[in-house]
């Protein structure tokens, strides 16, 4: 499946905390822009991980997340 349609089975927030992460933004770093607390951002990274097919936030800065 193309990145886009990963990225679209993501919510918004998953999107947003994704965006960040795929940029080498630490959780409390994506936290504190978000105003999230870090086990949150967490938290959305451990369910859109599965989604995007990733294993890790280096996979995220080879997707198109823009």
């Amino acid at each position: 499946m193309p990145a886009d349609g990963r990225l679209s089975r993501l919510s918004a927030q998953e999107r947003e905390v994704v965006r960040l992460a795929a940029t080498g933004a630490t959780n409390r770093e994506i936290a504190t822009q978000l105003f999230l607390s870090p086990r949150t951002v967490g938290h959305h990274l451990y369910r859109a991980f599965p989604k995007l097919g990733v294993s890790s936030r280096t996979e995220l800065a080879t997707l198109p997340v823009s």
